[in-house]
């Protein structure tokens, strides 16, 4: 196995505090990405009372080879109760911003955007003041759905490009590049007032010029926010990691992001796409989306 270096790793938490995040989700019956995927971030995240939440899951209806949330085709029935289970989690821990991701559910005509829209208005109904973000699935561009999740005003709304096109095939088999680009362009047409974002990883074998193709095809369609990871292999069976990127080349990728006009460029081994997201308040207070 490839050791990580040392830029690669990360303090102990206070697990006192993770413990009590964690007995508030197993109360209310709660998944998060934080825990499903193996997240490096998990002790910094849960020690800061936040967490990013996993709705319809935990099983997946797609098998992305460097994910590692479980996959099942046919996956259980949604739950009417989670809405409100995880507003209930929004209100004990006191958030201010609060992430909502989900698993693929390409079982669901519609995605599973109806769940989307019952956490968001549950979250308003007890914590009118608590920013949301969702981090969508591509909806198999059902763009009916997507102005769904929009019409119920999330105040940012994040996709996931995942790797640069040459590697789509091997990285992401069921997602499409051009239908992730295009997603975010519909996202800023059909409400502009909403904050778009989008993350990448690295150290899957792409080049420097390849993350800033990409880089520059997001700003094409208008999107504010980009995270830009390091890829960490989650077991034996994932993907293997190609190469670690040293944080200068990070450091570099968030220069010429904000050079090209995304209004936050989050760049570092250890960023992840949920990771410091309670910055976006201040970005929105920084960047105010006019009357449009």
């Amino acid at each position: 196995m490839t050791v990580k270096p040392d830029w690669l790793r990360v303090k102990a938490p206070q697990w006192e505090r993770v413990g009590n995040v964690k007995e508030i989700l197993r109360d209310l019956a709660l998944n998060t990405v934080c825990e499903e995927a193996s997240c490096p971030n998990i002790g910094e995240c849960f020690n800061a009372g936040t967490a990013t939440f996993l709705i319809m899951g935990p099983a997946c209806t797609r098998a992305c080879p460097y994910c590692d949330i479980d996959f099942e085709k046919k996956p259980k029935a949604l739950d009417p109760t989670e809405p409100a289970r995880l507003a209930e989690a929004v209100r004990r821990m006191k958030l201010n911003h609060v992430v909502i991701t989900s698993v693929n559910r390409d079982d669901l005509p519609d995605g599973g955007a109806s769940q989307f829209v019952g956490c968001i208005e549950g979250i308003r109904t007890v914590s009118p003041h608590t920013t949301i973000e969702v981090l969508i699935p591509d909806l198999c561009a059902n763009w009916n759905a997507l102005a769904v999740i929009l019409q119920a005003a999330p105040e940012v709304l994040n996709h996931n490009t995942e790797t640069v096109p040459r590697l789509y095939r091997r990285v992401r088999p069921q997602g499409n590049y051009d239908r992730t680009l295009e997603l975010i362009r519909r996202s800023r047409q059909l409400a502009p007032k909403i904050y778009t974002k989008s993350g990448i990883m690295v150290g899957l074998g792409e080049t420097d010029e390849e993350i800033r193709a990409c880089m520059q095809d997001l700003r094409n369609v208008d999107c504010d926010i980009l995270t830009i990871g390091q890829y960490l292999q989650p077991s034996q069976k994932h993907l293997k990691v190609d190469n670690f990127i040293h944080p200068e080349q990070f450091a570099a990728w968030k220069a010429f992001g904000e050079e090209i006009g995304f209004l936050q460029v989050v760049s570092s081994p250890l960023t992840r796409s949920s990771y410091h997201a309670e910055q976006v308040r201040e970005l929105m207070q920084r960047y105010p989306k006019g009357e449009e």
